[in-house]
């Protein structure tokens, strides 16, 4: 049997290394409320599940239909198809890919409004694609911890690929998409 004494130096060690760790998950940006809903044993990083019907829902205890508008999502899950990300002057190679998607969404087909708006959308030139992503980083900003949110949010370097970078073992695919080359 451990004397008291013996177990309180023990404890004494553990909350010295939790709080090491603590100092150190600061230190890479994670917010004081995430650390305590780690210690709490609360889920933060929720699995991100699409249906077979195409909704985005963030599945934990509570699980969250993440709500877009139909091209705002079509974008999002043509980023999220492709976990290597997507280089923005290189979206007019995936205009006939998101259109696919887009109609995944609205079967009805295309309206010229809409058909205007993917032109828009994959037209490097034009500011649509960034206006895009800061509603979709907005809309998981909004649901999320913001520290965790933007993993689920498109992101990336001027110039570099933008991508989604949650981890795709927290990516469940309940559906296909055409031509989508990370699933």
């Amino acid at each position: 049997m451990i004397s008291k004494e013996l177990e309180q130096f023990h404890c004494s060690i553990l909350l010295d290394e939790v709080k090491e760790k603590v100092r150190k998950l600061k230190a890479y940006g994670v917010e004081e409320a995430d650390i305590v809903a780690a210690m709490n044993d609360e889920e933060l990083f929720p699995k991100l599940v699409v249906t077979e019907d195409y909704k985005v829902v963030l599945a934990g205890e509570k699980s969250i239909e993440v709500e877009m508008e139909p091209l705002i999502k079509a974008i999002y899950l043509l980023f999220l198809s492709h976990p290597e990300g997507i280089v923005l002057k290189c979206l007019p190679d995936y205009r006939k890919e998101l259109t696919s998607i887009y109609l995944l969404l609205r079967p009805y087909g295309l309206t010229d409004r809409v058909e205007n708006s993917i032109e828009s959308v994959t037209n490097p030139m034009q500011n649509s694609i960034n206006e895009k992503c800061a509603r979709i980083r907005k809309l998981f900003s909004s649901l999320l911890p913001k520290s965790v949110a933007k993993y689920y949010a498109i992101s990336g370097k001027r110039g570099e690929a933008k991508k989604i970078d949650l981890v795709r073992a927290n990516v469940v695919w309940k559906c296909k998409l055409p031509n989508s080359q990370g699933l």
